[in-house]
């Protein structure tokens, strides 16, 4: 059974991974999908109270979402979906 009993909370748009992140995410034998599914149900990760309120502000006018998880090993990845929901980008903070 699924932890999210809610659809998502906005379209992702067209997922996108650079190889940075895919290799920190093999390293560790985590899927995207994981995240992305976190993401897009407003499951944030890591972030500062400032940025869980404009992700919240976000939803509701339409600006661009941030998630913020750390990985086993230590390493970050984000996860950025784009103000107009076309596409959401997993990256690693250094790729930003």
């Amino acid at each position: 059974m699924s932890r999210y009993t809610n659809g998502p909370r906005f379209p992702m748009g067209r997922p996108v991974i650079t190889p940075g992140a895919q290799a920190a995410l093999d390293a560790v034998g985590l899927s995207a999908v994981v995240l992305l599914a976190r993401h897009i149900h407003g499951d944030w990760g890591d972030l500062s109270p400032e940025d869980l309120a404009a992700n919240e502000l976000a939803l509701l006018t339409g600006k661009r979402l941030l998630s913020s998880y750390a990985l086993p090993d230590g390493k970050k990845i984000w996860l950025i979906t784009e103000a107009d929901r076309s596409t959401t980008t997993i990256l690693l903070p250094s790729e930003y």
